[in-house]
């Protein structure tokens, strides 16, 4: 399977285009707007929009290095998505964008309810915002290729938000074998080349021919999402104790995948410094 990467389009106009797919793919729904402080220290904007009616909500933000990062969590199929589009380097004979996606099971208490995301505000929209918690990092060896046209059967929201990357989406033999355990079909998925089935594959980081296939590593966080509900205790007449919402508790998490590219040149962000 080869990664793939977008045709040239102008920035904006590029980006205005994502924004649109998110909106068709989620429904219009609650928005919230947050500031958030990158590892790098940058700022950058959140946007997170809950879908109560499909019961699912999405996390878009630019990267310091002007990858577009969309999350989304679909609560009806128990699914994660992760869409990157990174900016190509065109002096080294890529075109302006690349597409990828990532697939993989959501858990139970990962994030906060559809229901609850679309009712929170915020006091002050110019404060910038970190997260009470930081989660260790999710290491995930991405080893099979999701075919898009059958996707669907996993999550309604795979075409729209991976259309992009077509020819590079993918999760783990684990969840592939889980999802083929709940009635997926098979054709929904093929087994990428492993260390075994490639002699020398090596790890691109370390990898020098750039037409040669390696094992990619893209890596990502998400640096300020509600993860928890806060519950207080209220106390009536008779001194009995009541619990209900006050708020949320907010974390950040990172990501890292690792996937099978059949040449370096998809791949060129990982490399040894």
């Amino acid at each position: 399977m080869f990664a793939s990467c977008v045709p040239p389009l102008l920035v904006r106009l590029f980006t205005t285009l994502c924004a649109l797919v998110l909106l068709i793919t989620l429904g219009l729904g609650s928005e919230l707007r947050v500031r958030v402080r990158l590892a790098d220290g940058l700022i950058t904007e959140e946007i997170l929009e809950a879908d109560s009616e499909r019961d699912a909500i999405s996390l878009e933000f630019k990267q310091g290095d002007g990858a577009l990062i969309t999350f989304v969590a679909d609560f009806k199929q128990n699914v994660k998505i992760f869409r990157a589009l990174i900016l190509g380097e065109l002096e080294r004979g890529q075109n302006q964008y690349q597409a990828l996606c990532f697939l993989s099971r959501l858990n139970h208490n990962e994030i906060i309810p559809s229901e609850s995301m679309a009712r929170l505000r915020q006091k002050n929209p110019l404060a910038i915002r970190l997260a009470e918690e930081r989660r260790g990092l999710e290491q995930l060896t991405m080893s099979t290729a999701v075919n898009l046209s059958r996707a669907g059967q996993l999550s309604s929201h795979v075409y729209n938000v991976c259309s992009e990357a077509r020819e590079a989406i993918y999760t783990s033999q684990e969840d592939a074998k889980h999802w083929l355990d709940k009635g997926a079909e098979g054709s929904v998925f093929e087994i990428l080349p492993q260390t075994a089935d490639v002699p020398g594959l090596q790890p691109c980081r370390v990898t020098t021919d750039l037409w040669q296939p390696c094992l990619c590593v893209y890596s990502l966080r998400l640096e300020w999402y509600p993860c928890l509900l806060k519950f207080c205790r209220s106390r009536d007449t008779t001194g009995k104790g009541a619990p209900y919402r006050c708020g949320i508790k907010s974390c950040s998490k990172g990501y890292q995948f690792t996937y099978y590219v059949p040449q370096k040149q998809l791949c060129l962000w990982d490399e040894e410094t």
